[in-house]
């Protein structure tokens, strides 16, 4: 039996320290602040993004370069048989597709197996829980790869943004519509399925907006993932940026909404990749299928 290596990236919410309890390897992702480079959880924390992102200073979010990927691919394979390799969604980066095109290469072809399954953040994190069982229970790093892609769609993400001020600076929405939403408290509950940030709702206020997608999840546990549901086989996650206080109470309503979740409901903090683009004060339900 190959040994299979699991390695993800810290769009994942997995800390380093997480991972190293967990069995698996992150690759951080890169941010640059004012032109100065930083790797997320590495070199730059969470409390100090958050700092630096309502100073107002220059913040781009990038990707891990192909030396670091390769890097961090050779010194695995000292160790294990095959990478099985789960970086962000290639739906919101190109992080993805360009380590495809390294996976091409002769010294890693049929050894590397880089997944495509369009996540980000908790949903990413699941598939990594799943890609490490599923190696533990002795699948190929190839098997994995296809489990994972087969079941992309097997998730949700629903995020409410606290201010539309981000998402005016990254060109999702206008100066004035950000202005409006200001002046009547106005909420976008924005939708992740399938590796797309998309508009789901508006509503005033942020109790709203938790309803909102508390309601939006329901259907979704009700409709399209009923027959998981059933089975057990489905896990609600909520994830946030910057402060977590709001996200404990958070929980608690889910627990109302979802009185047959027997299970803990993780929370994280959002990405950094994902946070640069709606700011501080965001909340997120997710849910994703669990596989092994």
């Amino acid at each position: 039996m190959a040994k299979t290596a699991i390695l993800t990236d810290s769009n994942s919410g997995i800390t380093s320290k997480q991972a190293e309890e967990l069995g698996v390897s992150v690759l951080p992702m890169p941010v640059y602040i004012n032109d100065k480079l930083y790797f997320e959880d590495v070199t730059l924390s969470q409390e100090q993004f958050y700092e630096f992102l309502e100073r107002g200073v220059e913040v781009k979010t990038s990707q891990p370069s192909p030396a670091d990927v390769m890097e961090k691919w050779d010194e695995l394979l000292k160790e294990y048989d095959e990478i099985v390799h789960i970086p962000m969604s290639s739906g919101l980066s190109s992080t993805c597709e360009n380590a495809i095109v390294l996976a091409r290469d002769d010294a890693y072809a049929g050894k590397v197996f880089v997944v495509d399954n369009q996540r980000i953040s908790v949903t990413m994190m699941q598939s990594v829980l799943d890609a490490k069982a599923l190696a533990d229970a002795g699948k190929s790093g190839r098997e994995i790869q296809e489990l994972l892609e087969e079941t992309k769609f097997d998730s949700s993400i629903y995020i409410s943004v606290d201010t539309m001020e981000y998402l005016k600076k990254g060109g999702r929405v206008t100066a004035a519509a950000a202005g409006l939403a200001t002046i009547l408290n106005i909420k976008p509950v924005l939708q992740i399925q399938g590796g797309k940030l998309d508009q789901y709702a508006k509503v005033r206020g942020m109790k709203s907006a938790k309803r909102e997608m508390i309601k939006a999840m329901r259907e979704d546990f009700d409709g399209r993932f009923r027959h998981f549901d059933e089975q057990g086989k489905m896990r609600l996650f909520v994830a946030y940026t910057k402060d977590r206080t709001e996200s404990l109470s958070f929980i608690e309503d889910i627990k109302k909404a979802f009185p047959n979740a027997d299970y803990e409901i993780i929370s994280a903090p959002l990405s950094l990749s994902v946070s640069c683009h709606i700011g501080p004060g965001s909340l997120a339900i997710a849910c994703s299928r669990v596989l092994a």
